[in-house]
């Protein structure tokens, strides 16, 4: 057996657990990996952040369902990327994250850049360690993609210590992994069937990760045969099509109130690969706790979350594309007595999700934009977002179609949109890539459109610029009518901006510009921002800044 570096041995047990693509920003600390990486066929993207990085590589492992490899070096580098790792953790997203470190005989000290990296990682990643010994870099890692793929999937961090990565040892590869499977017992899918047929008002509610396409097709077959109303948790849209009769919306911020009086008032839900956690709860108001007050059945691939929160009538501890493999045995009652509520609750999202009816102040009517986009965009476009409350527009109105096209992260960072988009485009460069960033949202990561100038990579991201920290802005008038503080933006250009960086920029400021705009962004087969200006009273697309502060006033007297 011939003795390779730690470096090498690394870059190959990557190629051995199938990786193609990795994120980084380089650093001394690991250039014994950069090396090893010079001749691995790994698709290496440099990015120019490491949270541009981290949430990139998080992006591909939303994507996939497999472990995004993201390198950063040590310090200020890991911290820097630490955004995307608390992104992995409370979206239940596979990410690995390996880290450069200082020398061994060096710890203890507060070396250059040192940290503890179990210390500063324990409580955000599902594992963080350290590799000491290069003949152990094929076990660790191994084990890595293990755990940041089984049960509730999310984030590793492991740390290489610079002198480790160049000592050689002669190790064998691991072999290949395998995520470990979770199945519902037979027993649990005919009391799921009993409880389905003695139900008056039963609906379900999808979340969470370890979804497939498959696995959303055997669902939505089952929602057929049983005639079931089906939502879907906060920015987990893609889990249902948008444009079938059993699909009735989303459970997030500023949800449709006819869907969550829906929910509140079924007899029996169908949690699968959720937790219901404070946004789709709508804190934790829909449910009682521990109590929820009806019939819950939860369907999870990770058997400390079952009961965590919520007890369940039913606890299934399976993943979601295991539940929907046994759901295709399951059969519907010989008269189904709920079919009305189905129609009715998809009557009530049809009628939420049409931009028509809204108008709001100022020459740029987004609802009208939506509109356009909903006819332009192929059904798999990839939608990307991060936070703030110009993501409403996107999140109402655009129909997710299929699934794969949405990345968006429940945990509300900002900053996500752009690297998100970047890295969806280099998995899929034939594919339609949208961002949708505010003014303020887009620079916490505006730089990595760099990085999609840099590999060719044309997205479109479109930056509605209302010059304030909206969502922030609007709970301040809320809570502090007119007492405006730390909430005003002054913004640049941001269609010079793209065009800075070797990009395609337009300005938009009217309704009627907006398509144009749109079509010589696509055409210009380079990455594009449309930079779209907003009056910052359109705070929502039901109500304004002016509305919030007044109804405060007067309920303060």
């Amino acid at each position: 057996m011939n003795a390779r570096t730690g470096g090498q041995i690394l870059v190959d047990q990557l190629l051995v657990h199938g990786v193609r693509h990795a994120f980084c920003v380089p650093g001394e600390s690991y250039l014994a990996v950069l090396d090893a990486l010079h001749d691995a066929s790994i698709d290496v993207t440099v990015c120019r952040q490491e949270g541009g990085a981290a949430m990139m590589a998080e992006a591909h492992g939303k994507l996939t369902g497999r472990p995004g490899i993201c390198f950063v070096t040590r310090g200020p580098g890991v911290t820097n990327a630490s955004p995307g790792i608390h992104i992995a953790k409370q979206d239940s997203t596979p990410l690995i994250v390996f880290v450069g470190q200082i020398e061994r005989g060096m710890r203890e000290r507060e070396a250059f850049q040192e940290l503890d990296y179990r210390a500063v990682f324990g409580t955000m990643a599902k594992w963080a360690t350290e590799i000491d010994d290069a003949a152990r870099i094929p076990e660790i890692v191994a084990r890595a993609f293990r755990v940041a793929t089984s049960g509730r999937p999310g984030p590793v961090v492991i740390a290489l210590p610079e002198d480790m990565l160049v000592e050689s040892a002669a190790v064998a590869d691991a072999l290949p992994y395998e995520p470990v499977e979770t199945h519902p017992a037979l027993a649990q899918m005919a009391e799921l069937q009993k409880l389905l047929w003695a139900a008056k008002a039963p609906l379900a509610i999808l979340g969470g990760t370890r979804w497939s396409e498959k696995a959303v097709e055997r669902f939505v077959r089952f929602a057929e045969r049983f005639d079931l109303p089906v939502a879907v948790s906060f920015r987990r849209q893609m889990l249902f099509p948008a444009d079938h009769p059993n699909y009735i919306g989303d459970i997030g911020f500023g949800a449709n109130p006819a869907l969550v009086a829906r929910v509140k008032a079924a007899d029996t839900v169908l949690l699968v690969g959720g937790r219901l956690s404070e946004v789709p709860s709508q804190s934790y108001s829909l449910f009682g706790i521990p109590e929820p007050g009806c019939t819950l059945v939860h369907v999870h691939p990770d058997s400390g979350e079952l009961g965590r929160v919520y007890r369940p009538a039913l606890a299934i501890n399976a993943s979601p594309s295991a539940f929907s493999a046994a759901l295709e045995g399951l059969q519907p009652p010989k008269a189904i007595g709920w079919g009305g509520n189905r129609e009715e609750a998809r009557a009530a999202y049809l009628a939420w999700s049409d931009p028509a009816p809204v108008r709001t102040p100022g020459t740029l009517q987004m609802g009208e934009v939506m509109a356009y986009l909903e006819e332009k965009l192929p059904a798999d476009a990839i939608m990307c977002n991060g936070a703030g409350n110009y993501a409403i527009w996107l999140h109402r109105f655009h129909r997710f179609r299929r699934f794969g096209t949405q990345l968006a992260p429940t945990s509300g960072s900002m900053g996500y949109g752009v690297p998100a988009a970047v890295g969806a485009k280099r998995l899929h460069p034939e594919r339609t890539v949208v961002a949708f960033a505010g003014d303020g949202c887009f620079l916490m990561n505006g730089q990595e459109f760099a990085t999609a100038v840099q590999y060719d990579l044309p997205i479109v991201v479109i930056v509605v610029d209302n010059g304030i920290y909206g969502t922030i802005r609007m709970h301040q008038e809320r809570e502090y009518p007119g007492r405006v503080s730390g909430t005003m933006l002054k913004n640049p250009d941001f269609a010079a901006y793209a065009r800075a960086f070797g990009g395609h920029g337009e300005r938009v400021e009217r309704t009627e510009e907006f398509a144009p705009a749109f079509e010589r962004a696509l055409a210009s087969g380079k990455p594009a921002i449309i930079h779209c200006l907003i009056d910052p009273e359109v705070i929502t697309p039901a109500t304004t800044l002016s509305a919030i502060r007044e109804k405060a006033l007067k309920a303060k007297g």
